[in-house]
């Protein structure tokens, strides 16, 4: 059972939001996990700084007061920190709190006091400890950093791990709010941009497509959305549809070729006795005549000029008619044997036959026939183009020969099975049931009186037979109520 797969669009375009959505919730991952964790460490790392810097100021001697707090504000404001700082009497020197006795009372507890299961130790070292502390009486965690300075004296640094929190929430919020945002229009970007990939591939598809029906006039178009590789797979695949329209041609002729060639020795030797029993059979009456003609000259039956003329005209009228025969079956001769060259092409059958009607204009004034042919549209087919010709020509004559009645001739066409028939059909009498498969004998007539008058030999209709055979494609004859119509059938090119 064949599955429907997933068009390149769509696939593209799940693809590329599935990459864009998944970037996305492992950064979200990522943030919630370890953004904090982040913050905190930079935190560390900036209260180990003011810790260096307070050392530095304190061991500077050329500051008044008011620089002094200056310097120390600015650390402060720069890191959003508070701080104290106390001499070796444990007297405060400087701080940042409005409570001051509340800051130092919080020290001495964390420096003094026995509970130490509020504290984290992060780091304890020879000049500073750094912990996580928390306030019972605010319930809040703090970054806590106590050093000591050179001249004995203490410094305490403290920063709220709640701010730290509550930026990295915020900057959590404004990263979801950003990326829904980008998602969307990314989205929207895909969608565009793989419709313009997609489009020129679709293209390239139904291409292909119609190459597999053996439509050789369907031919890639660049367009400005297309890639420079896919307009070269385009290019190379018009190559290729004209490439195989040449191959197939050829193939086509090969194939007739072969397929003659195989049946040419089964049939060699039962057509070479059937054309000597024939043709001597045909030769027979028009020798006779001119026979008889030509003893009659000769003795003087009858001397009067008008008597000599109509002799000549008889012995040279059945002399055009066995020149016509003869070269009727030389032209048979070669197509049952294989001598003649059957090339395949594809060409507009319409324009062949309006060529005929047109080439046949005098025999059909002569016969006061109307002729009916209203196609226009080009309708291509596979066939020897010179040999379709002799048939649709032999069919028109014929026609013409037997039209009776309104004196009507239509040609038409219809389609099936990747086939093209063409069918002409004449008003007048109908072919007897029994010999219908009897006509396309070399010479056989249905009514030899007739034939006779017309000079017809029984031999193109055997021609007919023989091309079609040659294409390896049928023909044949239908009654009508009220005329007779006979058809042939040409592979079609769509």
């Amino acid at each position: 059972m064949k599955k429907n797969k997933m068009t390149l669009t769509w696939r593209l375009i799940f693809t590329m939001v599935g990459i864009v959505a998944g970037t996305f919730l492992l950064c979200c991952l990522f943030n919630n996990t370890f953004l904090e964790k982040f913050y905190i460490y930079h935190k560390e790392q900036a209260l180990r700084n003011c810790y260096r810097n307070v050392v530095q100021i304190c061991e500077k001697t050329d500051y008044t007061a008011d620089q002094y707090d200056v310097a120390f504000e600015r650390i402060c404001s720069d890191n959003n920190i508070n701080m104290l700082i106390i001499n070796a009497d444990k007297m405060v020197v400087w701080t940042s709190y409005s409570n001051t006795q509340r800051f130092q009372m919080q020290m001495d507890d964390w420096i003094y006091g026995s509970d130490r299961s509020k504290i984290l130790v992060l780091y304890s070292g020879r000049d500073y400890t750094l912990v996580r502390q928390i306030d019972e009486r605010l319930q809040s965690e703090y970054l806590v950093l106590l050093g000591k300075l050179n001249d004995g004296g203490m410094v305490y640094v403290r920063a709220a791990v709640e701010s730290i929190r509550e930026s990295a929430a915020i900057t959590n919020r404004f990263f979801v709010s950003v990326s829904g945002a980008m998602i969307m229009i990314s989205a929207l970007l895909i969608v565009i941009f793989s419709r313009s990939i997609s489009r020129p591939i679709q293209a390239l598809s139904d291409l292909s497509k119609r190459m597999s029906t053996l439509d050789f006039d369907a031919k890639f178009v660049q367009t400005t959305h297309g890639t420079r590789e896919i307009d070269e797979l385009g290019q190379s695949m018009n190559e290729l549809s004209e490439i195989l329209e040449k191959t197939i041609s050829e193939l086509k002729t090969a194939n007739v070729s072969l397929t003659r060639d195989i049946e040419k020795k089964e049939q060699i030797d039962e057509m070479r006795k059937e054309f000597l029993s024939n043709v001597s059979h045909e030769l027979k009456t028009p020798l006779a005549l001119i026979q008889g003609y030509a003893e009659g000259l000769s003795e003087c039956i009858n001397d009067d000029p008008e008597s000599r003329e109509f002799y000549c005209d008889v012995i040279m009228d059945e002399t055009e008619k066995m020149n016509h025969m003869v070269k009727q079956l030389l032209a048979l001769n070669q197509l049952e044997f294989g001598n003649d060259t059957v090339e395949m092409t594809r060409f507009n059958l319409t324009e062949l036959i309006t060529g005929v009607i047109a080439s046949s204009q005098i025999m059909i004034q002569q016969k006061q026939a109307q002729i009916f042919f209203g196609e226009n549209s080009p309708v291509y087919v596979w066939g020897d183009e010179f040999k379709v010709e002799q048939v649709v020509t032999n069919y028109l004559t014929n026609a013409l020969n037997h039209v009776e009645g309104e004196r009507k001739i239509t040609i038409s066409f219809s389609f099936h099975d990747n086939l093209v028939r063409t069918s002409v059909f004449n008003t007048g009498k109908q072919i007897p049931q029994e010999e219908l498969d009897k006509i396309w004998i070399k010479f056989y007539k249905v009514d030899k009186a007739r034939t006779r008058e017309y000079g017809g030999s029984g031999i193109g209709l055997s021609i007919v037979h023989a091309i079609m055979d040659s294409f390896h494609q049928k023909c044949g004859v239908v009654n009508h109520p009220d005329g007779v119509e006979f058809w042939m059938e040409l592979e079609s090119h769509h």
